[in-house]
This record gives structure tokens, sequence and C-alpha cells, in this order.
């Protein structure tokens, strides 16, 4: 019996090996399909594939993988078998961006969505001047810099409210500068530059509505005109950073103006340039230019960026206090010091350089 009962314990071990290596193979495969399901890295740069008529799931799936859009032409060609997909796909010339999960893919192609209906996304940052929205139009939509500021210039089949308030001035160096709402938007391929325009200010309309009802009535209270205010909002954006400071910036503003002081902000100056300059000289403060706030009293003729709404609501509703002065902190917060007189701004002045010193430690 012994060698009976040894041939049955090499039997028993032969099927717990062959168990094991069905289950390792098995765990193995399951990772591999996991793996090669997930998205490929993502990159702003999309990729067009070309689709023909009568083009095949398999070789769709090939010119994907390809295309580098998917990891695995095989495992996606399964995958389609799986969830019953891929004869619905149609023809024609796609845009996709890689990093699009393969649900995204799939839905992509069953919607023939192609670059001719495909939307293009622009988005606008807050505290962009109409320049540098120029310059992203031409990034994302090929559109010469220059025709879009001629544009925005001269073009006024505008139906936009706020097309209606601003001011009719010569001296402004961009007649919508601050009235093209910074948001994400999505266009057609081959959307008119004017019409992107209008889009822009027709939201610009859609978030005024969601100020306080009294908005206007707090605007005429202080004899402020919508130009005004969108000028005072422009300043804001590219002088606070953090949203809670906005209406004490605000008020800084304001207090100067009720002052009849010079408001001397520096995002003016840098206006003037074509390019921001990392800083400012001496010389740069006298350019002889209305918008120079350093030489001269009152708010510049226009707005210098386009602020975003928390800019426009702290423009429309600035903290009440006595600050006439602020300065960076310099501590790595991207706060400030706020001083009511020029003794407490030059004491605030050592400590921020103070802060600067010591981050550089």
């Amino acid at each position: 019996m012994a060698p009976f009962s040894r041939v049955k314990k090499i039997v028993v071990t032969l099927i717990v090996i062959v168990l094991i290596v069905v289950v390792v193979a098995s765990v193995g495969t399951t990772l591999y399909v996991k793996e090669a399901l997930q998205p490929v890295p993502e990159s702003s740069k999309p990729q067009t594939i070309m689709i023909p008529p009568g083009m095949s799931p398999i070789s769709i799936a090939e010119l994907l993988e390809r295309k580098g859009l998917i990891r695995s032409a095989r495992i996606f060609t399964y995958y389609l078998k799986y969830v019953q997909q891929g004869s619905k796909f149609q023809a024609g010339e796609y845009e996709m961006l890689p990093g699009m999960t393969n649900d995204a893919i799939i839905d992509t192609l069953n919607k023939g969505l192609t670059v001719k209906e495909q939307g293009i996304k622009l988005t606008v940052p807050e505290g962009y001047t109409v320049r540098q929205i120029a310059d992203k139009v031409q990034q994302q939509f090929g559109i010469d810099p220059a025709l879009f500021i001629e544009k925005a210039q001269q073009e006024s089949h505008f139906t936009a409210q706020v097309f209606t308030k601003m001011a009719n001035q010569a001296q402004l160096k961009s007649r919508l500068e601050g009235y093209l709402f910074p948001e994400t938007y999505e266009w057609s391929k081959d959307i008119k530059v004017e019409d992107m325009l209008n889009n822009m200010m027709l939201e610009l309309d859609k978030k005024l509505e969601q100020l306080p009802d009294n908005w206007q009535q707090a605007m005429a209270d202080r004899g402020q005109s919508f130009h005004e205010m969108l000028t005072i909002a422009s300043l804001i954006e590219r002088e606070a950073v953090l949203d809670e400071e906005r209406p004490l910036v605000s008020g800084v503003i304001h207090n100067r103006l009720r002052k009849k002081m010079e408001l001397q902000i520096d995002a003016t100056v840098q206006y003037l340039f074509d390019k921001p300059k990392d800083r400012l000289f001496e010389k740069d403060l006298q350019t002889e230019s209305l918008y120079n706030t350093y030489l001269h009293k009152g708010l510049p003729p226009g707005p210098i960026a386009s602020p975003s709404l928390s800019s426009i609501k702290a423009a429309i509703y600035p903290a009440d206090n006595n600050y006439l002065y602020y300065v960076t902190k310099k501590d790595g917060t991207k706060a400030h010091y706020f001083g009511e007189n020029f003794d407490q701004h030059q004491k605030n002045i050592a400590v921020s350089k103070k802060n600067e010193s010591t981050l550089k430690k």
C-alpha cells in the first residue's frame, strides 16, 4: 500500500500545483487587463484621428493605440465586446486628448463628436487683459491676435447689456477692457471673433445677476458709474490675491479717491507695457499716461484687466475702514499689511522687508 500512498500524494501535490498556477495566472491576467484598461497619461496636446466609413472596431482600436489614446488595442476590443459597443461608431475626423477614459472614447465615437461638432475650450484667467486674451485665442483657435484686438476696439453689433454701459472715451487703451468676463468657454472651431467677444460680455451680464439686489443703488448712492465700478474692480483684481482682502483693498481705493489722493497703484503702470515687468523703476513711474495713477489723481480712464465677480462685489461694497495704504507682507501668504497713515505704512514696509529677508534665509 505504501507505493500507492506515495502515488496518491504525488497526484494531490500536482493537483495543488496546477491549481496554484491557474490562480496565479488568473490573478496575473486580471491585473494585466485592469492595467490595460486604465487611461493613458494625460496630455494637453490633442491627437487627431481619421476614421473612414466602414472601418471595423478592431481597426479603430489599433488606430487608437498607435495614436497613444489607449494602452492595448486587443484588450480594448475585448472590452467593446463585453460592454456590447463598437457597432455604432461613426466615421469622421476626431480630436481626442490622451487621458480620456475608454468609456469617454466610446461615447465620443458613438455620438460622432467630430472636430466639426466638438467644442474648443478657452479659459480666460481672472486679471487677464484683452491682449492676453487675444494671445490665448490664437493658441486655441489660431486667430490672429491683431484681429481680436481690432474687433474689440471697433465692433459694435453686440447684444450684451454691459456693452451699453461702457464709457466711449478716446483715451481708452482698449474699449472692451474689463468687460470680457474671465471664465472657461467652449465654442465651435469656426466661431467668429465678434461672437466670442459678445459671449464673454453676456457672461458678465449673467454674473451680475448673482449680486445683491441693491448693487446698482449702492453705486448710485456713491455717485459711481458702472464703468467706474468696473475700473475699481480691475484694480482690486490686480492688487489682491486673497478674497478676504479684496473689500479691504477696495476700502483703500475709495478712501484715497474721497481724499483726492493719487492712487499710486503699480498695476496701472504695468498696464502701459505689452509685457509686465518684474520690477518697476522710477523712470517707469514717470511714464506719461492717464493710466499712470502715480502722476494723475482719480481713476484711470477704464479697467486694466478682467475682474472676477468677487472683485466686482468688493468694488461695490468696500470695507468701511480708514486705511490709506497697504503693502504685501512678503511672508509667503500673499496677504497685505494695511495702514491708516504714512508713518504706520513705513513701519509695515519695514516688517515686510524683514519678512522677505527671513524667507530668503
